[in-house]
C-alpha cells in the first residue's frame, strides 16, 4: 500500500498557502487509488518537543556512557524515524519565516537526522537514500532565482542540505512566491504575479503526485 507522509508547519491554519498546496498534493495522491494512504502530521497544532538532550543527536551505540536519554523521548524519536522510513513519499509544507524554516519543522528535523541511524557515520546506514520528498516552500516576497531576494532564501538551502545531501533523499522543491502580495501595500502591484506563482505550484504538485504515486507498486 503506497504511503505518503504529509507534514505541515504553517502557523496559519486558515490562509496558509503552503497548506493549500500540500493539501492539493494529498488530494491528488488519494485520487490515484483507495490504496494510497496518508499519514498527516500538523507540526504546528501538535508540535514536537525540542530535543531534551543532545544525546538524541546520535544513535544509541554512539552515545557516551554518561549520556542518559529519557525512555519516552527515545520512543518518540524511534516513532518519527520509523514513520519517515516506512513512507514511500514525503510531503513537507515549509513556509519561510524570517528567511528560514519554522521552528516546528526544525524540531522534526532534529529528531530524524541521526548519525548512525538515518545518516552514515560508522557504517553505510542510509535508509532514506533515493526516497522522494516534495517540499512546498511559500515565501512572502519574490525569492525566485535571479531576483533581488534570491540570496536571502535560507529555507531552501537548509532543506536541500538536510534532506538531499545528508539524508540522500530525492528532493523536489515547489516554490510559491509573493504570498503577501495581497496583504502588504507595497506588493499590491505584484498580485497577478503572485497568483501565477500559485497556479504554477498547484500544477506542479498535481504532476508530481501522479508521477511519484503512480509509479509505486500497489
Amino acid at each position: 500500500m503506497p504511503q505518503l507522509l504529509h507534514l505541515d508547519s504553517s502557523a496559519d491554519p486558515l490562509r496558509s498557502v503552503s497548506r493549500q498546496v500540500t493539501a492539493r498534493f494529498s488530494d491528488a495522491w488519494h485520487a490515484i487509488g483507495t490504496d494510497h494512504s496518508v499519514i498527516h502530521r500538523d507540526l504546528h497544532s501538535s508540535p514536537l518537543p525540542h530535543l531534551p538532550t543532545s544525546a538524541l543527536h546520535w544513535a544509541p551505540h554512539l552515545r557516551s556512557a554518561d549520556e542518559i536519554v529519557d525512555a519516552s523521548a527515545e520512543a518518540l524519536q524511534v516513532e518519527l524515524i520509523e514513520e519517515l522510513i516506512s513512507a514511500d513519499v514525503v510531503l513537507i509544507g515549509a513556509p519561510m519565516y524570517n528567511w528560514s524554516i519554522p521552528s516546528t519543522l526544525k524540531a522534526w528535523i532534529d529528531h530524524v537526522h541521526v548519525p548512525g541511524i538515518t545518516v552514515p557515520f560508522d557504517s553505510d546506514t542510509a535508509p532514506l537514500v533515493g526516497k522522494p520528498a516534495v517540499v512546498v516552500t511559500s515565501r512572502g516576497n519574490d525569492y525566485s532565482p535571479g531576483s533581488d531576494g534570491a540570496s536571502a532564501d535560507h529555507a531552501t538551502a537548509q532543506l536541500r542540505q538536510v534532506l538531499g545531501v545528508a539524508l540522500g533523499m530525492d528532493v523536489h522543491f515547489v516554490p510559491v512566491d509573493l504570498t503577501l502580495a495581497g496583504r502588504v501595500p507595497a506588493l499590491e502591484p505584484l498580485v497577478p504575479q503572485s497568483r501565477a506563482s500559485l497556479r504554477t505550484a498547484l500544477t506542479a504538485v498535481d504532476d508530481l503526485a501522479l508521477k511519484l504515486g503512480g509509479a509505486l507498486p500497489r
